[in-house]
């Protein structure tokens, strides 16, 4: 917010000498009443602000002006523009708000067990059965959820939805049924949705394209932590809570209570410290306040404003934060307002609330078109297959760690548990190995041609020794691999991709009595690392590529994404027990490697399937 936007300035009605070489009527210039038609125009972060139309004799002193004083405009901000503390302190409670949901998603498996015997379940996969009804909840919900945070703004959103969990985590640890059990979960799931699908909007809110890139890492590194810190935690605790006599009972039912206390913590962090930052909704309520304001005159008799070369200018900025297109465009924009010197009664409007269809055609949008896309492009479709199967495979670790370390080697719940530690320590350098890739496709060289060859065809480039082939190294991959086109989030995902299919042959083949446990367990942080760079890749390309659509885009893959995780957890002892070990990841590894072409093709055909697509970048309407 610059200061002549958050502090306007206005004068009065000034003499005709300031205003032009010829002469006026004052009078004429400022008389102005009720009966004058207001022209409604549309309001950007962009629009100069214009000066009331205030006479001189409206001052009763400097401390008491005789009018009503401006609205603060501060809170109205355009989010890409806020300071980095501010962003930073919002990244930071999204995050963690997004480790609770996948903490939650992974603490409920390790002690199922003991909830079959009080909950009175005939078998563990029944019990397994509220990991998947909390998936189902975490996937469907955002497809309704989504047209609200559209138009009322993500806070409320946000502060409905952590309510929502909170109270049935609570439930959770008070039920006595396992349908009940089975039912908060979907529930859980339902509040837990928006911590995690709507906070790369929140992130999409407050950075463009360029420096989005570090946030996102930071984001999906929370998922990742979360989910392999959840069943750690919860091995854990069960474990040493059992053995000291509290009961199953208790045991189990505190998995539940102490997440009840880790998310009234969140919430109370979300209500006082999340800050709006939805630009449309933002700039909204900026119009609200200024059309209030500008009543408030009318009231007092101080009608109109000064348009034109009488405004302040405030600093360009976008009104929607939703795609970059859009931001792109709203910066440009030129209100519809004339240049004069005369006062005009106006109101402001925003575009994108006129354009705003019912709340009942959003939500039919929302849930119509994310299906449309997954059928229809083949791009949303096999990238939805490539990270629900990433995601399955992380749901799959649920069970098969405890599973595997136990017919292998024998250990108890409490050091499987420990196992986990492995897709933390993947969640943290993936995270770091995230950061860095977008750092090397920064590189000067990569962005930039190098002096030496900024006026020289790549045939002309004189073979100078080493500079040359640096020269024609450069050149060649500025054309073939440009760092601005939406591909360049999958070229280093092409090599880091590899990564899953390699740690899940490698945990499955050398899970074995006489190999040591960190070998498996390197393959597991082998395989977490894989699946961050695939879900990283997923959600930056769909961001780049489809722009105003990239919502729909992710939630077809999100949906998706969700129901296969909450199958996966279903099968796992099946497959395990009836193929084992090394059939079972054998099979699993293959389908990775099958998969792992995807971004391949993208890399290199990318554009032209681009080009064929009516939604994707340069081609919607």
């Amino acid at each position: 917010m610059t200061n002549t936007e958050s502090s306007i300035s206005w004068g009065c009605c000034v003499s005709d000498s300031a205003m032009s070489s010829e002469p006026h009527d004052e009078t004429q210039r400022c008389s102005l009443d009720s009966s004058e038609e207001i022209t409604y125009t549309y309001l950007t972060f962009a629009t100069p602000l214009p000066l009331p139309n205030i006479t001189e004799a409206s001052y009763k002193t400097d401390s008491e002006p005789g009018y009503t004083p401006p609205p603060d405009l501060s809170p109205f901000a355009d989010p890409t523009t806020w300071p980095n503390s501010r962003k930073y302190i919002m990244l930071a409670l999204s995050c963690y708000a997004t480790f609770l949901t996948a903490y939650t998603s992974g603490s409920y498996a390790p002690p199922h067990e003991l909830m079959r015997d009080d909950l009175g379940a005939k078998s563990n996969v029944a019990v397994l059965a509220g990991i998947t009804s909390f998936c189902a909840g975490f996937g469907f919900a955002p497809m309704f959820l989504a047209p609200f945070s559209e138009m009322n703004g993500r806070y409320p959103v946000f502060v409905v939805a952590g309510i929502v969990y909170v109270i049935f985590q609570a439930v959770c640890g008070v039920v006595r049924t396992l349908a009940g059990m089975i039912v908060a979960r979907a529930f859980v799931g339902i509040g837990a949705s928006v911590f995690s699908t709507m906070v790369g909007g929140v992130i999409a809110d407050m950075w463009d394209k360029e420096g989005r890139n570090t946030p996102m890492a930071l984001f999906s590194g929370s998922v990742l932590f979360g989910t392999g810190l959840g069943p750690l935690s919860a091995a854990l605790m069960t474990y040493n809570l059992k053995n000291i006599g509290t009961g199953n009972a208790a045991a189990w039912k505190w998995i539940f209570w102490h997440q009840v206390i880790m998310g009234t913590v969140c919430m109370v962090a979300l209500v006082f410290l999340f800050k709006e930052s939805r630009g449309t909704v933002l700039l909204s309520r900026k119009a609200k306040a200024l059309n209030k304001w500008y009543a408030q005159l009318e009231e007092q008799g101080h009608y109109g404003v000064f348009l034109g070369e009488m405004g302040t200018m405030s600093a360009p900025d976008s009104t929607d934060t939703g795609s970059d297109d859009e931001k792109e465009s709203n910066k440009s924009r030129t209100p519809s307002i004339p240049s004069v010197s005369i006062p005009t009664r106006i109101r402001w409007i925003v575009k994108e609330d006129e354009e705003r269809s019912s709340l009942a055609k959003m939500i039919t949008i929302s849930v119509y078109r994310p299906f449309h896309l997954l059928f229809t492009e083949p791009v949303v479709f096999f990238f939805s297959l490539w990270v629900s199967f990433a995601w399955g495979v992380l749901y799959l670790t649920f069970g098969s760690i405890p599973l595997v370390f136990q017919r292998q080697y024998g250990w108890d719940q409490d050091r499987t548990g420990l196992v986990f530690l492995s897709l933390v320590i993947g969640s943290v350098l993936g995270t770091a190995i995230g950061i860095l890739q977008e750092k090397l496709l920064d590189h000067p060289n990569w962005t930039t041609p190098s002096p030496s060859t900024s006026s020289l065809s790549l045939d002309r480039i004189e073979a100078t020794p080493a500079t040359a082939r640096s020269d024609r190294f450069w050149a060649l991959v500025r054309r073939r691999f440009p760092a601005s086109a939406p591909e360049s989030r999958l070229y280093f995902t092409c090599f880091t991709s590899a990564l899953l299919p390699l740690g899940l042959f490698l945990f499955g083949f050398t899970a074995r009595p006489h190999i040591h446990w960190a070998v498996p367990s390197l393959g597991l942080v082998f395989a977490t690392i894989g699946i961050l760079m695939i879900y990283l890749s997923v959600f930056n390309y769909f961001a780049d590529s489809y722009n105003k659509y990239a919502s729909s885009a992710l939630a077809a893959q999100s949906l998706c994404r969700n129901l296969v995780g909450g199958v996966f957890p279903l099968v796992t002892e099946m497959l395990i027990v009836n193929l084992g070990e090394t059939r079972a990841t054998g099979l699993l590894g293959g389908i990775a490697v099958g998969l792992s072409v995807v971004p391949w093709v993208l890399v290199f055909y990318g554009e032209r399937i681009r080009a064929r697509s009516p939604f994707a970048s340069g081609c919607a309407g």
